[in-house]
């Protein structure tokens, strides 16, 4: 086994202390294990997909919008960042971020809240679980396996969040939510990572489609702590600049508080290895301030952003066109492609589940008129 590079903390993951994959391969030429999991991830079928999936605003609504494509290279470029600064592997940080959400339904979170309504009786719907479905199972690629064989520990980071039902069905990768254990560091930067972006990237979106105004944000203070300094530095400045040197400071403080505290509860806990990491405490996290500042900007999203009118009436239609294509599906098994209906001998409301899944928000709203509108083929 190899052992941990120099530029490595003895906690980080490497070659030294990975789990491997489920189906052994060759190591790989001139790249490590992790970076091969990354390239699998760039070069799979639901990476692209993510260009014409929701973040908040539906694709057609503009050209400029994040999409879940451009949200996942946010997060990666942000936590790879981070993972540099503690020591950690850059490398399975990237591949964790840029697969975290390729099992996100069509727009979005309405989009995932509508599926998992329809799955109710049926094991219900998480994109967590999805997007780990979609890297062990779906993704059909290689001669040799299902899925793209990844490493333990990217698997791991995919997996975020896992109710204990499912987590009993995952054997060893379930462990940790029944034993209360946590992932590697290089996941929990992940977690917080793109919460970061999203936060960050989800206001810029709200001011560019005017859905908020600068006004609303006075009382905002991881945003307005800021505009008040690039006001006092650049009097002149106004329009998209102002906005976009807003929030490159806030980005970038929150990066270095989150640096700087996970640091100190690294030198707290102290630990000499992975095993150590896994049984401690979650490490990576903001100082109490900006835990703060974080909670009251989510809460002034949700409130101001993600419950403003125009986007409600977004995500009605998306809850009406994923449960009308549920009751399709589940109505009429024909009516699936028979890639999945091949797949639905094994269970159709899972089949039906992973066909809307994999559409973008487009082929969503194609295939509803195909199928519902007079006329339509």
């Amino acid at each position: 086994m190899s052992e941990t590079p120099s530029h490595l903390a003895a906690y980080a993951v490497s070659a030294a202390n990975t789990r491997g994959r489920a189906i052994a391969e060759p190591m790989p030429a001139e790249r490590s294990e992790f970076q091969r999991d990354r390239d699998r991830i760039v070069h799979s079928t639901a990476f692209r997909r993510l260009e014409y999936k929701t973040q908040v605003f539906v694709n057609h609504e503009g050209d400029l919008f994040r999409t879940r494509l451009t949200h996942s290279i946010e997060v990666a470029q942000i936590a790879r960042g981070i993972a540099r600064a503690l020591r950690l592997n850059e490398d399975l940080v990237e591949a964790i971020a840029l697969a975290h959400d390729l099992g996100h339904t069509p727009f979005g979170h309405a989009g995932q809240d509508a599926l998992n309504a329809c799955m109710q009786d049926h094991g219900g719907f998480e994109h967590n679980l999805q997007s780990l479905r979609t890297v062990d199972l779906l993704e059909e690629r290689y001669a040799a396996f299902d899925g793209l064989n990844l490493c333990f520990e990217t698997r791991e980071g995919i997996l975020k969040h896992c109710s204990l039902v499912n987590a009993r069905a995952l054997g060893e990768l379930g462990r940790r939510f029944l034993d209360d254990r946590q992932p590697s560091l290089e996941a929990q930067i992940c977690n917080l990572a793109d919460s970061i972006a999203y936060n960050n990237h989800d206001l810029d979106d709200g001011l560019r489609s005017g859905l908020l105004a600068l006004e609303q944000l006075d009382e905002v203070d991881a945003f307005s702590s800021h505009i008040k300094d690039v006001r006092g530095e650049y009097p002149d400045l106004a329009g998209r600049r102002l906005i976009h040197e807003t929030i490159r400071r806030m980005i970038n403080a929150h990066v270095l508080d989150l640096i700087t505290e996970t640091r100190r509860n690294i030198a707290s806990a102290a630990p000499r290895s992975l095993d150590d990491i896994h049984a401690a405490p979650s490490l990576v996290a903001f100082s109490a301030g900006m835990h703060v500042q974080q909670r009251s900007l989510k809460i002034f999203l949700r409130d101001k952003l993600y419950r403003h009118y125009q986007v409600l009436r977004m995500t009605n239609k998306a809850r009406r066109i994923v449960g009308d294509l549920f009751g399709a599906f589940m109505d009429d098994p024909s009516l699936l492609p028979p890639q999945y209906q091949q797949m639905a001998t094994a269970g159709l409301p899972r089949a039906v589940a992973d066909y809307i899944a994999g559409m973008t928000d487009r082929y969503a709203i194609r295939e509803h008129r195909r199928m519902f509108a007079v006329g339509e083929i």
